[in-house]
């Protein structure tokens, strides 16, 4: 087997370090693999907790909370592995998860990362909100998953079992190829934390490779552990890396009219926290879009970087609107969509 690390990044997490770490030490045992649990600055004794406890997993300790996204970029540059294996405290893996995501990315030497199913840890039969059978966006970068659009997620009945290219891996979860993480960077440490998994998905793209879901494995995702789905700091990170994320990805077509739509979106977002009363939520909207502007420069550099890279794969980017098609149209699961991808 080839070596593979599985690296869990933990912050503050010492309670799912004791419900799940054992699991996945057991479960992952075999030739190659070693696990490490990085430490994102934890102030509630979870490294120590994990190096008297489970002495077979590596603790790489980090200074402070670097964000999801600078936590793994600075732990993963202390790893050597063919393959990287993120994965949340907060997953409950399964017996043969890991083996048959190996395999995908042994066979496929042009896919730089691939997903198991993940199903909700609390409804067991459901799938979890953070990427479900597979994540995609729409042509404004709205992310919606195979069974899960917006928050309508659906029961698994085993109507996306199929192995299938997709266009981006969650970060709860998610087999990367050492080599293409090495090539694009990584994520972007600016984003903190959400959609930089997306973001590098999209690189990956730019740059040629492929993403995958591999439904033969399975995991379970508590979700919500770090930030609360409805917290305002949740908020602002979503609608910030959003507009990060576009303004570094968009091809250059429609470049100008896919941002002013989705700024408009924004504003109709925020408009609607403000006539329920949520008046955080309308702040975190505003503050992510004054921010965005305030760091246009740095992203300008970025998207240069990005629109260098060797396009030689589309990745399936749904050509319409799933803002309209859900609450215009009243399309509720992916299966409904009709799945016409720009080129």
């Amino acid at each position: 087997m080839p070596e593979t690390a599985i690296v869990i990044l933990n912050w503050n997490g010492l309670d799912f370090l004791k419900m799940f770490l054992g699991h996945v030490i057991k479960l992952s045992s075999s030739p190659g693999v070693k696990v490490y649990v990085a430490d994102n600055g934890s102030d509630d004794g979870s490294a120590e907790w994990v190096k008297t406890n489970h002495r077979e997993a590596e603790v790489i300790r980090l200074d402070r909370n670097h964000g999801f996204a600078g936590g793994y970029n600075i732990a993963l540059q202390q790893v050597k592995a063919d393959y990287f294996v993120l994965l949340n405290t907060d997953i409950e893996v399964t017996s043969g998860w890991l083996t048959p995501l190996i395999n995908h990315m042994e066979q496929n030497p042009g896919m730089a990362s691939c997903m198991p199913k993940i199903l909700s840890w609390k409804n067991r039969e459901s799938f979890e909100y953070a990427g479900a059978a597979g994540g995609y966006i729409d042509k404004y970068g709205y992310p919606f998953c195979r069974g899960r659009i917006f928050g309508n997620v659906e029961t698994d009945n085993g109507q996306y079992d199929n192995y299938t290219d997709i266009f981006w891996s969650s970060g709860a979860c998610m087999i990367v190829r050492a080599s293409a993480w090495e090539r694009c960077s990584g994520f972007d440490s600016d984003f903190f934390a959400h959609m930089e998994e997306i973001d590098l998905c999209w690189r990956f793209a730019h740059a040629g490779y492929r993403v995958g879901f591999v439904p033969t494995s399975v995991v379970y995702h508590v979700g919500g552990g770090a930030l609360p789905y409805e917290s305002p700091f949740k908020i602002y990170l979503n609608f910030r890396n959003n507009l990060y994320m576009l303004y570094k990805n968009l091809n250059k077509e429609g470049f100008r009219k896919k941002m002013f739509i989705r700024k408009i979106l924004d504003g109709l977002a925020a408009l609607l926290f403000l006539l329920k009363g949520n008046i955080a939520g309308f702040r975190s909207v505003f503050k992510a879009h004054m921010d965005y502007y305030r760091n246009r420069g740095k992203l300008k550099a970025k998207r240069k970087i990005v629109q260098n890279y060797v396009n030689e794969y589309d990745p399936p980017v749904l050509n319409k609107s799933i803002v309209f098609e859900f609450y215009a149209r009243g399309i509720k699961t992916f299966s409904q969509l009709n799945m016409k991808f720009e080129k």
